[in-house]
């Protein structure tokens, strides 16, 4: 397989969603469907293969991100605490909260990591200049109990870990860099610069990886996805006809399409295109997804 696929992917909205500011897709292989959130409307919603909502949960806004659970349960960071959703019963059972409370600090993105456990960030804005941000980087190991495994991260986007090696790598949106820690252990994480985003133009946004290793992300302010080679370098990079893409994933039933979730008001980005705010599905892009792990927290009852 190329590096550089010769053909243009070929680019559709899928289905008819319109969000706010959509985020999170997550594949569920098992049931073939495409999971993602409007965080500014607290929605939890499952797509079909043809596109249509098929699942909606309304949870309280902002949803911060969501992992599918291994009992069929969803792990959902709402904004100061991470919990499990019965998806039958409605029910929440609270897992951990954030231990600091701030007006601009909320939870952000998350996913689950190979152990079982999920991995979650914060985001605090409207800082003053030099004011460090509060919150950082959490782990929800699989007995349900949150501890703070990194801090320093001013806004934090696509936690993914590397199909291969463990390796899992966070964005900093705000720092416009990617940082690679070694491995999802004990507390404190030791991480190093994995990627500076700030000559692309664009902070980076949610990740993915392709089965050969590749780090896709979105670029929210150009309107691009990229890929990134194992030592960090920008190598295939598309443009997409909306203004905001958020995140993405691979999915369907060979993982080789590509899901895009899109911003149309997020509170401090906007667009009013005709595909702005859609998820939006590119195949032919010559590239295939690796597996995702699914959270198995168990906590005690």
């Amino acid at each position: 397989m190329s590096a550089f696929p010769a053909s243009r992917p070929e680019i559709q909205a899928f289905g008819a969603l319109h969000t706010r500011l959509g985020e999170c897709p997550v594949w569920d292989a098992r049931q073939q469907l495409l999971w993602l959130i409007d965080s500014r409307d607290g929605l939890l919603l499952a797509l079909d293969a043809q596109g249509d909502e098929c699942r909606r949960f309304e949870l309280p806004a902002p949803l911060g991100s969501f992992a599918l659970n291994s009992d069929g349960r969803l792990v959902v960071a709402l904004r100061e605490s991470v919990v499990l959703l019965d998806p039958a019963s409605g029910r929440l059972q609270t897992l951990g909260r954030l231990e600091e409370q701030h007006p601009h600090l909320r939870l952000n993105d998350g996913a689950a990591l190979a152990d079982g456990s999920f991995c979650v960030g914060t985001m605090h804005t409207f800082r003053e200049p030099g004011e460090a941000p509060l919150g950082g980087l959490y782990r929800v190991d699989p007995t349900g109990h949150m501890a703070r495994v990194d801090q320093g991260y001013g806004v934090v986007n696509g936690p993914v870990q590397h199909p291969v090696d463990g390796r899992v790598f966070v964005c900093d949106s705000a720092a416009r860099r990617i940082y690679v820690y070694p491995q999802a252990g004990v507390a404190p994480w030791q991480r190093s610069l994995f990627a500076d985003t700030q000559p692309l133009g664009s902070a980076p946004d949610g990740c993915c990886f392709d089965d050969e290793g590749g780090l896709w992300s979105a670029l929210v302010h150009t309107g691009e996805i990229v890929r990134f080679d194992a030592q960090g370098r920008p190598g295939q990079r598309l443009r997409l006809p909306l203004a905001h893409p958020s995140s993405l994933c691979f999915g369907g039933p060979l993982l080789d399409e590509l899901y895009v979730t899109s911003i149309s008001d997020s509170g401090r980005l906007s667009a009013s295109g005709p595909l702005d705010g859609r998820v939006l599905r590119l195949r032919g892009l010559g590239r295939r997804g690796a597996s995702r792990s699914a959270c198995d927290i168990q906590p005690p009852t």
